[in-house]
């Protein structure tokens, strides 16, 4: 059974930064992407950073300067982070884990339609 579990969240001022950690297991994809997406309040969810099972890393394009998506595996578990850098108040929003199966042949990308699960969620609010 496939679970992801976010933490990190919270709130903190424009100009902070903020961690946001996810705990994931149980999926037996060789080739898998694994990131983060977020939905913005009235917003459709969207891609911010992924990776995949060779560390190779895509982020949105206009957050890319301010993101580092990470991973770090211990006895088949995957530990997927998000440093965020100089929050801004738009960046408000719940962040969501999420992993899904890399096809053979193509990079992952940010779309949430590849996405095989998701975590439940975790809120970050950037107050001006």
């Amino acid at each position: 059974q496939v679970q992801l579990m976010e933490s990190g969240g919270g709130s903190v001022q424009a100009g902070g930064s903020l961690r946001i950690t996810c705990e994931a297991s149980g999926y037996s994809y060789s080739r898998y992407c694994l990131g983060w997406f977020r939905q913005l309040p009235g917003k459709e969810r969207e891609g911010v950073a992924v990776i995949d099972e060779g560390n190779r890393a895509v982020y949105q394009e206009s957050l890319k300067v301010r993101l580092t998506i990470s991973v770090a595996k211990d006895n088949g578990k995957n530990r997927l982070y998000l440093q965020m850098n100089n929050l801004k108040p738009e960046d408000t929003a719940e962040y969501y884990c999420a992993v899904g199966q890399r096809e053979l042949g193509y990079y992952c990308g940010l779309s949430p339609a590849n996405v095989g699960h998701w975590g439940q969620g975790t809120q970050v609010t950037v107050s001006s």
